[in-house]
């Protein structure tokens, strides 16, 4: 029992960061997307682009990129499989 409950907590740790950054991009694609279909609006004299809303998105997004990048480097830095450039050097 032990056993599964570590995992579910490790599947979640991974599915937290990765929900982030999916809505993180859905929040810069619809800030993108609201900016370009102003264009075809009549009544609208001067597209504004709703930058608030694409930063957020962005700081999201590259929190739930950076969280599930740095966990596979280094679990694979762990079980051994960097290429020796990212390893450590032990003459140092």
């Amino acid at each position: 029992m032990k056993h599964t409950a570590s995992r579910f907590i490790a599947i979640l740790l991974l599915v937290i960061p990765g929900l982030s950054a999916t809505w993180g991009f859905l929040k810069m694609k619809n800030s993108t997307f609201d900016y370009f279909s102003q264009f075809g609006d009549e009544s609208i004299i001067s597209p504004s682009f709703d930058w608030l809303q694409f930063l957020f998105g962005f700081v999201l997004f590259a929190i739930g990129v950076g969280f599930i990048g740095g966990w596979i480097f280094f679990r694979d830095k762990k079980r051994n499989y960097l290429q020796p450039r990212f390893q450590k050097n032990n003459n140092d």
